[in-house]
């Protein structure tokens, strides 16, 4: 669905105990490497619109660098990460309608602000902003569902890179999980980020009438 799985990792982390430093600098990188696929996938199949991202993310970059490099209390970060699960519960459950003939892009500054807002979020939870980005995005008729992920996978995978940079830049290389316990999760979040994005961007199709879409195979 074009997203690279951080509010489900640090959902699963979090309930196995980790501490949540490390949930924050684990998360991102699984989403940089689901999102290398995830974008190469939507873009192969031709659903990316390179005008919507670079719209959003010339703004998202700098934002979740920021954002990463910035230390919240234990409580508010808490409260950040328990508010992006809230989010995605109510995104798994709510209704996203996507009409066709109703798409239409704002004006660039409103995407900027939009991207600055999302990749500031992004550094600060360590997630990479996707989740709130495409509802949003289907919601305010911006892009069809694929186009919208497309344009979210991608970027997830910048807002994640620069939040890492931030973090690294506030606790060097120590910030970085350690790669034995890493490699586990990322080979099996690879295996299922190559099969989702295969077939969200290609095998998945819209149908349906009167404004009503469904993803069917």
């Amino acid at each position: 669905m074009g997203h690279a799985g951080a509010s489900g990792y640090i959902a699963v982390l979090a309930l196995a105990g980790v501490p949540r430093p490390e949930i924050r600098a684990i998360a991102p990188v699984l989403n940089v490497l689901v999102a290398s696929v995830g974008t190469l996938q939507f873009i192969a199949a031709g659903h990316f619109r390179r005008d919507v991202f670079v719209s959003l993310a010339l703004a998202s970059v700098p934002a979740a660098l920021v954002g990463g490099a910035i230390a919240l209390p234990a409580v508010l970060l808490r409260q950040l990460i328990g508010a992006v699960l809230l989010f995605s519960a109510w995104r798994l459950v709510g209704h996203l309608p996507a009409d066709p003939g109703a798409m239409r892009l704002p004006r660039r500054r409103v995407m900027a602000l939009t991207g600055a807002t999302l990749g500031l979020l992004a550094g600060l939870t360590g997630t990479g902003g996707g989740i709130f980005l495409t509802p949003w995005m289907i919601l305010r008729s911006w892009l069809l569902p694929k186009q919208a992920a497309a344009v979210s996978v991608a970027f997830i995978l910048v807002n994640s890179i620069a939040g890492l940079a931030g973090l690294l830049l506030r606790q060097g290389l120590t910030a970085l999980p350690d790669p034995g316990a890493l490699a586990p999760l990322a080979g099996v979040v690879l295996v299922g980020g190559t099969l989702g994005a295969y077939g969200g961007s290609r095998r998945f199709r819209r149908h349906g009438s009167a404004g009503c879409w469904r993803w069917c195979w």
